[in-house]
């Protein structure tokens, strides 16, 4: 069979991509043509090396967890197939606002100068206007609402965990933040009721579960949080990866804060966080999953539902509107 180069193999879109991969313990390189990792043989009777495949066509993000090494050739091939490569802590978390760089994870973008311009000019047009970037804020903020109805109220697992849009608390807290984002008038006001919806959320997903106790914590103090933490840690990913397509600066937030230099990936990973990471994080904790169990669910869930092409159609929706006011 012929080798394919990788610019052969780009014709699959990114928002189209299904695989999403954390390794840890193996070693990633190129071999024939193809990008592979190595792994140690599972059985300690056997002395051979077990090399799997990486379908880097179809590829949007890797993440390169514990004990892990990549070869330069590796890293050329997934630059050349527009693969985002990350390396993270252990069960790919956590991810940016370390200090600590053993603890962070770092987005390495592959280089191309052949990516779109026009998303950045569109988004250069509003975002040095305070009004019109809130205006963008608050367009993300209502798209993140009706996805979560759409998905909560079509899919069928969900609603066999009792994850609906039916109940009168979560009625009363999508009613507030509707309301109360109408007549936000800084980021910091859209911040404070979107903190008070998650809030709702939570403890309406803790009630569905019979997950007692449960208060959000970032450092992990118990299942439902470190399945929170990677969830939206895979959410981060695609909406790097989303950016980086786009070829939109991770630093032109409109919601979190000019300050955070990778806030924008941030204000793009919500749109799908309430709708897919949240549910699946508490119904996991409660079936007591494994990470690897959580993680395959929540991708699958992220292919269903096409997450990344919902992505892509909000910032593109958000960078050519015109005249926001």
């Amino acid at each position: 069979m012929k080798d394919l180069s990788p610019s052969d193999l780009k014709a699959i879109l990114h928002s189209k991509r299904a695989n999403l991969y954390y390794l840890e313990y193996c070693r990633v390189m190129q071999k024939d043509g193809r990008v592979l990792y190595l792994t140690e043989a599972l059985s300690q009777k056997s002395n051979e090396n077990q090399y799997f495949n990486i379908p880097i066509a179809n590829t949007t993000v890797l993440l390169l967890g514990n004990g892990t090494s990549i070869t330069q050739a590796a890293v050329r091939m997934l630059a050349q197939a527009g693969v985002l490569i990350g390396f993270s802590g252990g069960g790919g978390t956590p991810l940016y606002m370390a200090n600590d760089v053993e603890q962070a994870i770092e987005w390495f973008t592959p280089q191309s100068e052949y990516r779109p311009t026009e998303y950045l000019q569109g988004w250069m047009k509003f975002w040095f206007d305070d009004q019109k970037r809130l205006a963008a804020a608050k367009q993300f903020q209502q798209a993140r609402i009706e996805f979560l109805h759409k998905i909560w109220g079509k899919d069928k697992d969900l609603k066999n965990e009792g994850f609906t849009m039916n109940d009168s608390g979560i009625k009363t807290a999508l009613t507030r933040f509707t309301e109360r984002m109408a007549t936000a008038i800084k980021p910091s006001d859209l911040l404070l009721t979107e903190a008070q919806l998650t809030k709702a959320l939570y403890k309406f997903a803790a009630n569905t579960t019979k997950t007692e106790g449960f208060t959000r914590q970032h450092a992990s103090t118990d299942l439902a949080n470190d399945f929170l933490n990677h969830g939206n840690y895979l959410a981060y990913g695609l909406a790097a990866c989303c950016l980086w397509v786009l070829g939109i600066p991770h630093g032109f937030a409109v919601m979190h804060g000019k300050t955070r230099r990778g806030a924008l990936v941030f204000d793009i990973a919500d749109l799908i966080k309430d709708a897919i990471v949240l549910p699946w994080a508490f119904v996991c904790a409660k079936e007591n999953a494994t990470e690897q169990e959580f993680r395959q669910q929540v991708l699958q869930a992220f292919t269903d539902h096409k997450a990344l092409d919902f992505m892509f159609e909000q910032v593109k929706l958000v960078a050519l509107t015109e005249n926001k006011s």
